[in-house]
């Protein structure tokens, strides 16, 4: 079943069990799904690994905010972003761990054969690939920056 499926269907579970904080995070991400959608080129189609990136990005936008409410003194709507953020993660795959980062990093340096930091953009090129949706760009960068270094 496609992400968009597995939303739409959740949504009705969560009108059914009253969940508003669930409802309201997943109207907000078909919401998303629709427009990426109906966007000029998209040929109303939306694939799995777009509604990952979409996904992301709304998780990722979610943290930053609630992170700019507690340090505007808003814990309140920092919780709700935090909420909604969980939600989100549902359907997310598992994030690696920066050990796990390590090791796939260290065997496609070992593929590209790279071996400066000039070979850098050829590592991430590939890691950005292959961690896609498992691991954030930064650390993967962060890791390779310091392996090949």
């Amino acid at each position: 079943m496609s992400l968009f499926n597995q939303v739409s269907g959740d949504i009705i579970t969560a009108m059914k069990a009253k969940d508003k904080v669930t409802l309201e995070a997943l109207r907000n991400i078909k919401k998303v799904f629709i427009e990426a959608k109906t966007a000029p080129g998209a040929n109303d189609t939306l694939d799995d690994a777009a509604a990952l990136k979409i996904l992301q990005k709304l998780a990722k936008q979610g943290t930053d905010s609630a992170a700019l409410y507690n340090s505007q003194g808003r814990p309140d709507l920092a919780e709700a972003e935090q909420a909604q953020v969980a939600v989100i993660e549902r359907y997310l795959p598992k994030q690696m761990d920066a050990a796990e980062i390590e090791v796939a990093v260290k065997e496609i340096i070992a593929a590209t054969g790279a071996s400066s930091i000039k070979d850098m953009g050829k590592v991430m090129g590939m890691a950005s690939k292959q961690l896609a949706g498992r691991a954030d760009g930064k650390t993967i960068s962060d890791i390779v920056k310091r392996l090949l270094a």
